[in-house]
């Protein structure tokens, strides 16, 4: 397998790092990798921007969920500022398909768009 081109590092890069406790318990951090017109599909099929998904992540009360494993992370160049990642999580047994558009901006790659589909585990699923 080939080493992914530089847009798709940093995007993998910020994906991993959007993963790590820390960084979704800051505002400032969160702000940082997503885009001002950040929007998200949750798993629920809930409908999120920016500013309801930084509130919901960092609030006192926000559920602090396991360890975060991510899989099969893959990415696509789809124009010179815009990459493609799909990946798999998992977190205390829940499984998530993600799907992210990343987008180059003035202050770097920022998340645009996120969409995470549950699913259970399926033997004989696509690798």
């Amino acid at each position: 397998m080939s080493e992914p081109s530089p847009a798709v590092a940093a995007a993998i890069e910020g994906e991993l790092r959007l993963l790590d406790p820390a960084v979704r318990a800051s505002p400032d951090l969160l702000a940082a990798l997503l885009h001002p017109e950040f929007r998200e599909i949750g798993t629920t099929g809930r409908l999120w921007s920016r500013e309801t998904i930084i509130e919901a992540l960092t609030a006192d009360d926000a559920p602090r969920p396991g360890p975060l494993t991510a899989s099969r992370m893959r990415g696509v160049e789809l124009g010179p500022d815009l990459v493609h990642l799909t990946f798999d999580t998992e977190s205390k047994g829940l499984r998530s398909h993600r799907s992210s558009l990343w987008r180059l901006t003035g202050a770097g790659w920022r998340l645009y768009f996120h969409q995470a589909t549950p699913f259970a585990a399926d033997p004989l699923a696509e690798t």
